[in-house]
């Protein structure tokens, strides 16, 4: 397996490589991806630089032609794709078709928008003069993002970016690499000129290499908060653009006038699907005390009959495996710290039966008592792990769920249409679902959120074109004369 520059395939020049391996089987190595450092990193910016200029010339809806048919190409493939992400990520296949379900929307949706990259006209001040604003791309962007969504988070800055008419250099996880490798491929099927889109692999000394490119103009990045704060720091001493997608601690309020049902069903897709490796996933359940009980019954006889296996070879599985070893010690570590700090009521171990054996499965866990003081409700752990905490009122179920550092997305069950706009209003999140759990972004909607999960950007829908373009602002002046703005006309 090899790096993607100007749209060959090559190895890294240090000649190392790393092994990407299946986390449902860990017999199963996939391949072994270069091992990149800043020279193969400066190699690919140069070809994105090289080719920027008649990338961004040419017509944007010519560009968004091609994104159309790589589109289309995504849409070919998505069976093929889907069992890639599946082996060397772990989700099961239903969910990773609608991974690539969403570059085909946000294809499709940026396809169109190259024709809506729409600027502002105002009036002027003065007598026969225009002002006009239009939207400019901006340079090389390099894209860092995390492995839980392989194809569908990239595909949210990519095209959008390569839309505006920007060039790419992007390093995918190196617990995702495969999948990059296909998203090049069909790029490069769908007509993208040679240096517009690089892949480069490795681990933080390519990303790091990559933010710290003077070429590199704007920075794209998804993963852990900690991360992103250095990468935020790094891009400030460097007066660079950068747009951060990071943790989130999410929180799911049960009222007791609620669809029990529905709600049931909610935080079991929330917390559960993607084996809560989301940044989206429902990691606290917040339950008024008259359903308190009651629910938290019918939630562990749900939980106890969830399936688990290797998505490949078992089509009843409904949760796969933790990504790798790192992650599956991080977790178990915190399900000890649950332990200490509230009930067990379901799950907590390792999961070792049938074909889960070998490889990286833990249960759906879920921990009663659990209140803001407790780690388990602070920190965002990345698992199936769900921490229920106990409310007395509405109020209090909306401060509990604000008591956080962290607000991309939340969720409210309630019949109640004021208390559903009440929260609409008052939770401190970048989305809000009313009678839907924390999981469900559309592409063609703004993406991101407040306090620690990112710094004000938006990916998805029209906002995403805000990172990717920078204003200009253009004065024609016809009078024929010399006419004076800013100083006292009046």
């Amino acid at each position: 397996m090899f790096n993607f520059i100007s749209n060959s395939w090559l190895p890294s020049t240090t000649g190392r490589t790393f092994n990407n391996i299946n986390p449902a089987d860990n017999s199963d190595v996939i391949g072994a991806f270069p091992l990149s450092d800043a020279a193969d990193v400066d190699a690919a910016v140069k070809a994105a630089n090289d080719a920027f200029d008649a990338w961004r010339l040419m017509p944007a809806p010519k560009r968004g032609d091609m994104l159309r048919v790589a589109g289309d190409i995504f849409a070919r493939r998505k069976y093929e794709l889907a069992a890639v992400m599946t082996r060397e990520m772990g989700k099961t296949l239903t969910e990773t078709k609608g991974d690539i379900q969403e570059a085909i929307d946000t294809c499709y949706y940026a396809a169109t928008e190259t024709r809506r990259l729409f600027g502002y006209n105002a009036p002027s001040e003065m007598h026969n003069k225009m002002n006009m604003s239009f939207r400019m791309p901006i340079g090389v962007c390099g894209i860092i993002t995390a492995w839980n969504f392989p194809i569908a988070v990239p595909s949210w800055k990519i095209i959008p970016a390569l839309a505006c008419g920007n060039t790419v250099v992007f390093k995918p996880s190196d617990d995702s690499p495969h999948s990059a490798n296909i998203f090049a491929e069909i790029l490069m099927e769908a007509g993208i000129p040679s240096g517009v889109f690089n892949v480069i692999h490795g681990t933080a000394e390519a990303g790091a290499a990559i933010v710290d490119h003077p070429h590199v103009r704007v920075i794209g990045f998804t993963g852990s908060t900690a991360t992103g704060k250095a990468i935020a720091a790094r891009c400030g001493e460097l007066n660079k653009r950068v747009s951060l997608e990071m943790g989130g601690k999410n929180a799911q309020i049960v009222m007791p006038d609620a669809d029990m049902d529905l709600a049931l069903d909610g935080v079991l897709w929330g917390a559960f699907g993607t084996t809560g490796q989301r940044c989206t996933a429902t990691s606290r359940l917040i339950l008024h005390a008259d359903i308190h009980d009651k629910f938290v019954e019918n939630l562990k006889a749900a939980a106890q009959k969830l399936i688990l296996g290797n998505g490949l070879t078992n089509p009843q599985a409904q949760v796969g495996p933790v990504v790798n070893k790192r992650q599956f010690d991080k977790i178990l570590t915190y399900i000890e710290i649950g332990k200490t700090e509230g009930t067990c009521i379901f799950g907590g171990e390792v999961e070792t039966r049938n074909e889960c054996s070998a490889g990286h499965f833990i249960q759906p866990t879920a921990f009663t008592g659990i209140t803001p003081k407790h780690r388990i409700f602070r920190e965002e752990i990345f698992g199936p792990v769900l921490s229920i905490s106990k409310v007395s009122s509405f109020d209090e179920g909306i401060a509990t769920a604000n008591d956080c550092d962290y607000g991309l997305s939340s969720s409210l069950y309630t019949r109640d249409v004021n208390a559903a706009f009440r929260a609409i209003r008052d939770i401190q999140a970048g989305i809000t679902y009313i009678n839907a759990p924390t999981i469900g972004a559309e592409a063609h909607m703004p993406f991101g959120g407040v306090k620690g999960t990112g710094n004000g950007h938006r990916e998805g829908g029209w906002t995403v074109f805000d990172i990717f373009t920078e204003w200009k602002t253009v004065y024609v002046d016809y009078s024929g004369t010399l006419q004076r703005a800013q100083i006292d006309n009046y």
